[in-house]
């Protein structure tokens, strides 16, 4: 494949994998291949542990709400030093602190004496290590290609990397929890972020990014980048409706021990399945953003993708059948990925360069910081309503926030119009069809 061939005289296959010719993002891309199954292992594992110790949907719901809550205080200031700071110095401290904090896990676990509020202070350790690290990953994608019209395939390449993990990792720690126990698995997990520290060093020539008013204090970075980020119309309603997703719907994955054992009347392998399941439809949407050719229409997958995802959580909630569960759980996948990728690969084009970091750690408030307050909501609905109805309640949330976000488009596509130009997207309306910019649409 060479880099001058134009887009369109790719296949779509070549498309997808384009981004991989660049010899930092094929590092990145190999380094988190290896690690991130083995963050899925953990997540799994650790739902699966606290269900284990003490059969409660609160506590369940809390080890939820421990591991992600910071994300929901922190972004935002995480924003600020990723736009001030090395991105690569910071995924690679992020990355070290991960695997310190899986390889304690594991400690504690092979120790014999290991608790619930043990588990939950250590996932929010990870919680708050996390609120740097995603920002963080995902400002940095953008150093790692030299074109613009590769970055939407380089984001919706690494989104299948990360939904292939969540494909693998689940399906492992199942068989592991089952034939060697959890302690093993959170061992395996600190393990796999060595290969992603060593790429993240090899990688060369690393472009630097804008360190945008970096003489302004931390406070006032923060401000200009809420202003920036909330008071642009197409930005915060992206922003909104990640929120609304993420807080109503992305809870159904700490629910599925609960799924798994009392209404499907399974045990860890079932969860694994479960959760492989999701995977394996969010990895199948990834691609598909991934070999399109271009990213106008990004807006109209966004608008109707989480009534995708609201669908399959109501056939969930009315299944009792293994195989309609898991016949349920692509669709949840591929339309949570859909929604998340493809809102991702927008905020990262329509933001300023100089603002990236922090309307991505917008982006990470609301994708992880919103789900631990829908962790602890449905733990405390469970108890009174059962798994099943909480999750049907959650998929008509969804389809409603997406009914709303599709009547705004028309509003909203004439703002974003302009940047399309400006950026060279769409170079044919760049080259002399300017004045058509009030009516054509991304």
């Amino acid at each position: 494949m060479k880099k001058n061939r134009t887009l369109g005289e790719l296949s779509r296959l070549q498309l997808m994998f384009r981004a991989l010719h660049y010899r930092n993002f094929r590092l990145y891309f190999i380094g988190q291949s290896i690690s991130l199954p083995g963050t899925w292992m953990q997540l799994t594992t650790v739902a699966w542990l606290v269900w284990r110790l003490e059969h409660n949907a609160f506590l369940l719901g809390l080890a939820g709400f421990a591991g992600r809550i910071p994300a929901f205080f922190m972004a935002p200031l995480a924003g600020v030093f990723v736009d001030r700071w090395s991105r690569q110095r910071l995924v690679i401290l992020t990355q070290v602190l991960s695997m310190i904090q899986a390889l304690f896990l594991a400690a504690l676990m092979f120790s014999g004496h290991i608790t619930v509020w043990q588990i939950i202070a250590m996932s929010l350790l990870l919680g708050f290590i996390d609120a740097l690290a995603l920002p963080a990953r995902q400002s940095f994608i953008v150093q790692l290609v030299d074109r613009q019209e590769d970055l939407a395939g380089a984001i919706a390449l690494n989104s299948s990397m990360v939904n292939g993990a969540r494909m693998v990792g689940p399906m492992i720690a199942g068989v592991i929890i089952a034939s060697a126990g959890e302690g093993l698995c959170f061992l395996l997990n600190g393990l796999t972020f060595v290969p992603g520290v060593v790429t993240l060093l090899m990688m060369k020539n690393v472009p630097t990014h804008l360190h945008a008013s970096a003489n302004k204090a931390v406070f006032q970075h923060l401000k200009e980048g809420f202003v920036y980020a909330f008071g642009f119309p197409p930005i915060r309603a992206l922003l909104l409706l990640v929120a609304l997703v993420s807080l109503t719907g992305a809870s159904f994955t700490q629910l599925l021990p609960i799924f798994a054992q009392q209404i499907l009347h399974g045990g860890a392998r079932t969860q694994g399945a479960l959760a492989s399941a999701v995977g394996l439809g969010a990895m199948s949407g990834a691609m598909f953003l991934a070999m399109r050719r271009s990213i106008r229409g990004l807006d109209t997958l966004i608008a109707w993708a989480p009534a995708v995802f609201g669908l399959g959580l109501l056939g969930m909630g009315l299944s009792s059948s293994l195989w309609l569960t898991l016949a349920m759980m692509p669709v949840i996948g591929t339309g949570l990925v859909m929604q998340m990728a493809a809102t991702n690969t927008l905020l990262q084009i329509i933001a300023d360069d100089d603002k990236r970091g922090r309307v991505m750690s917008f982006y990470s408030m609301a994708f992880m910081g919103t789900v631990p307050l829908g962790s602890l909501l449905a733990g405390l609905l469970v108890p009174f309503i059962g798994a099943p109805l909480t999750v049907i309640a959650a998929g008509l949330c969804c389809i409603a926030g997406s009914l709303s976000f599709a009547s705004k488009l028309q509003d909203l596509r004439p703002l974003i119009h302009p940047i399309y130009i400006r950026k060279g997207i769409l170079p044919e309306v760049a080259k002399g069809l300017q004045s058509a910019s009030g009516t054509n649409q991304p």
